[in-house]
């Protein structure tokens, strides 16, 4: 059986530990900052979904009723393309 190639190659020369603390430490802020920045986009979007349920209720439609019979009519409430997926481990999207 051929050997797998590791991910560090011998050309190239290893970092040192500081150069990967810093790397690992500059990585966790840049992820902090972007959980922050989707966190607000998620507060946007329930604020706008909200809008249109207030002005849906405005306009006399009963969405509970509606969530009530989809949910009768169509199962579960997984979204259609994700219905048959599994959900894979970071770990095996990250190789």
């Amino acid at each position: 059986m051929a050997k797998k190639k590791t991910a560090k190659s011998q050309s190239q020369p290893q970092a040192s530990g500081e150069e990967q603390v810093g790397f690992h430490k500059g990585a966790l802020a840049t992820l902090a900052k972007e959980r922050e920045e989707l966190g607000r986009i998620l507060q946007i979007v329930e604020q706008l979904m909200q809008m249109h349920v207030k002005a849906l209720k405005d306009l006399g439609i009963d969405l509970e009723k509606a969530a009530k019979e989809a949910q009768k009519a169509g199962g579960g409430t997984a979204t259609p393309a994700a219905a048959g997926r599994p959900k894979k481990p970071i770990e095996d999207l990250l190789r």
